[in-house]
């Protein structure tokens, strides 16, 4: 396994392999990213893997600050896990002085995190473009779990014609059914204990869905009921979207994104669920 921490020299190890499957992280892995990284290896026979904690998309100092990062730790994990190629660039090589540029990408990140993190997506879709025109891959793997950030990734690379075929992994969770994320090591002993309501509220959405409610603001109602009932969780939002527009929707007639965000404490997590009434 190689590592980078420059454009220039990621671009000459890349030189030396045809088809590549690109793993865009923020480092501190968990077994979702892994599960990414095994599956890039099994499908493209050559895997790059990017650990960058990316400041443009934190709308947040204090989050950005505290984002865990520990690349020892990252690089062990990813030699197990077959990755071939690692780029863990700095964030002046990545946006060094003089850089203005960004890309918007409008519709799919109006509501949800788009309105709840203001110039998040643009720093997301700004550096995933630069890191697809670096890596050059032939697919790139995100997660479920990142569901809005996957819609606009989609929309992006169709728009801008880039030459990427994007694959979105299912959520990867823990045994008590709360997403992997490497937030949740900052979560305390009791939120921890606490953090898998989510999933919960998720799945009392989707059981009311199934049993044939259509009305959203019941929906939304039920997944909310449980989180509010959690004394250690504040509500950012929950949603009750169309799978493909993700605009919120009055009446589910069709596939839905069941999606939040909830704070324990100062650690914001989200999670979502589709769901096809059938």
């Amino acid at each position: 396994m190689r590592t980078c921490d420059s454009i220039a020299a990621f671009r000459k190890a890349r030189a030396g392999f045809k088809d590549i499957g690109l793993v865009p992280t923020m480092g501190f892995l968990h077994e979702g990213h892994l599960s990414l990284v095994r599956r890039a290896k099994a499908e493209c026979g050559t895997v790059a893997v990017s650990i960058f904690v990316n400041p443009t998309q934190f709308n947040r100092t204090d989050d950005l600050e505290k984002y865990p990062r520990d690349l020892d730790r990252d690089l062990s994990l990813l030699a197990e896990a077959g990755a071939d190629l690692v780029f863990s660039p700095s964030a002046e090589e990545m946006y060094p002085a003089g850089f203005d540029a960004a890309v918007q990408i409008g519709g799919v990140t109006e509501g949800l995190e788009g309105a709840a993190r203001p110039g998040h997506f643009v720093g997301v879709a700004t550096v995933v473009l630069k890191l697809l025109n670096i890596a050059q891959p032939t697919r790139a793997y995100f997660g479920q779990k990142d569901a809005q950030q996957a819609a606009v990734i989609r929309k992006m690379v169709r728009d801008l014609d880039v030459p990427v075929e994007i694959a979105v992994a299912a959520t990867v969770r823990e045994a008590d059914g709360l997403a992997m994320s490497s937030r949740n090591v900052r979560l305390s002993p009791e939120a921890r204990a606490a953090a898998p309501v989510l999933h919960r509220a998720l799945l009392a959405g989707e059981a009311l869905i199934k049993a044939g409610e259509k009305d959203a603001k019941t929906v939304r109602a039920a997944i909310c009921a449980p989180i509010k009932a959690e004394p250690l969780a504040k509500i950012d939002y929950v949603s009750a979207a169309d799978a493909d527009t993700l605009k919120e929707l009055d009446a589910v007639t069709g596939p839905a994104l069941l999606s939040l965000a909830v704070f324990f404490g100062d650690v914001r997590l989200i999670d979502n669920l589709t769901v096809d009434p059938g």
